[in-house]
Formats: structure tokens, C-alpha cells, sequence
């Protein structure tokens, strides 16, 4: 069975979640993301198929290059955020747990005949890990014997690590120092072990949503629905507005040009417990709603996406029985608004 030599060794694996999340700051963590979607796009035209059918620009890649992009509907209304890591022979998709079967039916979809392009899902072949704190660079030059340290992020080569063909891509997609490393399943527990006894801290998937809350990932049925597009979710760097066209491009086009993004995400900082999809107001008016919450060593911390007039940085405001103030989010990017006449 698939995984079962590694699920049988991590059980061994003791997981201590503050040790954890101050590693991630000033150390180095593992995590395993081999739960999450990994979808090979093949074929002569599978560059040009990917690029209509997400916000970025993929065609401009090159082997060994990579870029997050974002799948949307018609509508520019979010599915996914996924990373590409594009190989000699395929497109490599990193995409989220509970999207993957959602992407694949979509993109088949879009596979019309005449067209060079197939689907693989690699889920079951390919173990996922990700390599979280500022001594993840140092740890793959001691392993791989090559600084990457300088590589733009989503870059990927292959090297052996201890024996172990690995696919080692800058990034993990939290916007923190790391790595993320691909290797065949019959090697994954080969691979663990090696980084364990590297010295490595084990994080947990509860200690990687904190992660990702601290630093504003949106997740899928948090922050990514059919409630909000991309712009407003801050993945303005995974959207090309010179590429032409794609599946939600002229909803995305007409948002950018006439200013048409009225909210957008933020942390918040809260002073009592709230659940997702708590409202969010201001002065009794409603001005936005909360779709994550974490507990952090500086008390509650959640998103929320909350209307740009309302205000932004510092202003507090009123989440059911509890009051939040709002924090910038270093993983999101925002234009600055414009003045209103």
C-alpha cells in the first residue's frame, strides 16, 4: 500500500508543537504534504493548456522554473491555489487535498480533440515534504551539496540526497525560508529518516495552519470560494494581466481596471474566541466576515476579508462577542487604493 512504510515510521515520531512553530522561526522543520494533489500535465501542448487554464503566466517557464497560479471559475470566482513546477517532459501541479479530484475533472474537461495533452495523477507515486525555517538552506547544501539559497523561489533541480533522487523546489509555500521536496513513495521513507536524522523537528499539519494563518495563505473553503476571486484574496503576484486569454480573464481584467476589488484578506487579531464565518462589523454596520482562526503564542489570530473602505491596518472592529484589530499579511500583496472622488 502506498505510503505505509512511511505512515508506520512516522508514528515513531514525537511532535512537540511549540518546540515545533519556534523552530520554523529561527531553525529548521519537517513536514509531510504527501495528502496534498500532485498531478503531472503532459504532452506537446501542455504549457499552452495550463496557461488558459490559470491566471499565470506558465508559457514564459522553462524547465526548472515554477510559479504559483490560481485556477478560478468563469466567473474569476477562487478553486485553487497551485504551485507548477515545470520539468523537461511534463508540468508538475501541487495542488490542494481537498481540490485535487476537482482539478482534474476540470482540466479533462478542457482537453479537446486535437489536443497534445494528458493527465497523470501522481498523488499516489510521489511523497511531498517540506523543509520550514532559515537553516533549511544549510541542511540541503550539507545533504545535496549545492547552496540554493539564492534560487528564485518555485526553481527546482534534482538532486540526491543521501542516496535519494529528490526533486528540491525553493519555497513551501508559506512565503517562509524552505523547501519543498518531491521523491518517488518506495523512497519516502528513505527520505524521512535522512532528514530526521538531520535533526529535524517534526510539524504537525495543526502546527503548518497556524504557519499559514500567521503569514495569510488562504485555503480552499476558507478563504478560496465561490464567494471571492483571487484579487481579493491578495494572489495579485499569481496573475499575469499581459498574458490574453484564460478560463475568469475578463472578470479578473475588468476588477484591475476600474478598480472594481472592494475588499480584501487581513489578519486580525482577536481579543476573545470566534468561529469562521463570524460577521464582522463596524459601528453596527457589516463590513466583512472571518474565515480562519488560530491560536498563536500572541493570543487568537484569524483572516478575514473585510471591505477596503471600512479601513485597513490598526482599525478594530467587532467580531460577534469579540473585538479584532487588523494586521498586514506578509504572505498576500495589495495594491495600494485609490483615492474616491
Amino acid at each position: 500500500m502506498a505510503f505505509e512504510e512511511l505512515k508506520q515510521l512516522q508514528q515513531k515520531d514525537t511532535v512537540d508543537s511549540a518546540e515545533a512553530l519556534a523552530a520554523a522561526r529561527g531553525g529548521v522543520v519537517l513536514c509531510d504534504r504527501s495528502h496534498w494533489g500532485r498531478i503531472s500535465v503532459l504532452g506537446g501542448d501542455h504549457l499552452s493548456f495550463l496557461h488558459n487554464q490559470s491566471t499565470n503566466d506558465i508559457k514564459a517557464l522553462k524547465p526548472g522554473e515554477g510559479c504559483e497560479t490560481v485556477f478560478v471559475t468563469s466567473t474569476a470566482r477562487t478553486i485553487d491555489l497551485a504551485t507548477v513546477y515545470v520539468r523537461s517532459e511534463d508540468a508538475l501541479l501541487l495542488v490542494s487535498p481537498s481540490r485535487r479530484e476537482a482539478i482534474l475533472e476540470m482540466l479533462d474537461r478542457y482537453i479537446f480533440f486535437g489536443d497534445e495533452v494528458s493527465l497523470n495523477d501522481l498523488s499516489e507515486n510521489l511523497a511531498c515534504f517540506n523543509l520550514i525555517g532559515p537553516a533549511s538552506h544549510e541542511l540541503i547544501n550539507q545533504l545535496g551539496g549545492q547552496d540554493l539559497a539564492a534560487e528564485v523561489e518555485h526553481n527546482h533541480r534534482v538532486l540526491n540526497l543521501g542516496g535519494v533522487e529528490t526533486i528540491v523546489a525553493n519555497g513551501n509555500g508559506l512565503g517562509l525560508p524552505g523547501y519543498t521536496l518531491l521523491c518517488s513513495e518506495a523512497e519516502a521513507a528513505k527520505l524521512w529518516q535522512l532528514l530526521r536524522d538531520s535533526q529535524t523537528i517534526v510539524l504537525s499539519d495543526a502546527g503548518w495552519e497556524q504557519l499559514r494563518v500567521e503569514q495569510g495563505r488562504p485555503a480552499p473553503d476558507r478563504e478560496l470560494t465561490e464567494t471571492y476571486n483571487p484579487l481579493e484574496a491578495g494572489l495579485w503576484k499569481t496573475i499575469s494581466f499581459d498574458k490574453g486569454c484564460y478560463i475568469g480573464q475578463e472578470t479578473i481584467a475588468r476588477l484591475n481596471t476600474y478598480n472594481g476589488v472592494k475588499t480584501r484578506l487581513w489578519g486580525i487579531q482577536l481579543s476573545a474566541p470566534a468561529e469562521p464565518g463570524a460577521v464582522i462589523t463596524l459601528e453596527d454596520a457589516k463590513v466583512g466576515s472571518l474565515t480562519s482562526v488560530t491560536e498563536t503564542d500572541k493570543g487568537l489570530l484569524g483572516l478575514a476579508y473585510v471591505r477596503t473602505k471600512a479601513g485597513g491596518a490598526g482599525l478594530t472592529v467587532q467580531v460577534g462577542e469579540s473585538s479584532g484589530v487588523l494586521t498586514p499579511l506578509d504572505y498576500v500583496s495589495h495594491p495600494e487604493p485609490e483615492a474616491e472622488a
